[in-house]
């Protein structure tokens, strides 16, 4: 075997080592060392952690709101329903890094704004995200999330109107969910659309949790695609929320 053919060999065999290292170690990274990304909201679930970054006094009190009593309560639910402590919204996508697939979770609980219910219709509902405070498992992932993509010196929040009144189908009643349609002005980085999502609902004593998936494709609201580098995303994600609401 000739000088060149052995030389050629080792560099063949050099780069399919740092592919090896590359890609195995992205995979431990993710599936490893990294933390599992928090699952998607439901009224079902009842772990509510708030991410890393999110206040001590948020945190701690993460769903200490909600009291349950017994399903059929017909106790009156008309009035302003106001989104208190337990709140939480953020966003969910899909991401590759090395053809590693995971998925990126960043969540806060500085969600403001309230509903007003009168018997089985909500007739007006907003709300506000603090975007500033949107924190994640990773700190690099979120500076491009306050900067690059989102910007959130320029537009630190994201807000939801409503414009179409919501149809329960009846009263809420304790330990009833309901699935209903939301229709309204969704305003992210500065654009503004209409936008219709399913939203599930629960009363539960003196608070009604409200858990939704809002669908997103980045450029119908201006926003940079988050791929850079050697992590890449999908054109689209996901707005969750989980609204706790307190009457008065």
């Amino acid at each position: 075997m000739t000088r060149a053919k052995k030389i050629g060999l080792c560099v063949g065999g050099a780069i399919v080592a740092l592919a090896v290292l590359v890609v195995g170690g992205t995979w431990a990274y993710i599936h490893i060392f990294s933390t599992d990304p928090a699952p998607a909201f439901s009224l079902d679930s009842t772990d509510t952690t708030a991410p890393s970054g999110t206040s001590a006094a948020s945190s701690s009190t993460t769903g200490a709101t909600s009291t349950t009593t017994p399903p059929g309560d017909s106790s009156s639910s008309a009035g302003t329903w106001t989104i208190s402590v337990g709140s939480q919204a953020g966003y969910r996508v899909k991401e590759v890094l090395f053809g590693q697939s995971t998925t990126a979770v960043g969540r806060t609980s500085d969600v403001t704004g309230s509903f007003t219910l009168d018997g089985q219709i909500v007739s007006a509902a907003d709300f506000s995200v603090d975007l500033t405070t949107v924190t994640s498992d990773k700190d690099q992932r979120d500076n491009q999330f306050q900067t690059r993509i989102m910007d959130t010196a320029q537009f630190p929040t994201a807000t939801f109107k409503l414009t179409k009144p919501i149809d329960l189908g009846s009263e809420p009643t304790d330990g009833k969910q309901v699935t209903a349609e939301a229709t309204g002005d969704l305003t992210l980085h500065g654009t503004t659309k209409s936008v219709t999502f399913e939203v599930q609902a629960q009363k539960d004593g003196s608070t009604i949790k409200v858990v939704s998936q809002i669908p997103i494709v980045f450029d119908d609201f201006g926003i940079p695609n988050p791929s850079l580098g050697p992590a890449s995303t999908e054109d689209h994600g996901i707005l969750e929320v989980s609204l706790v609401l307190s009457q008065g």
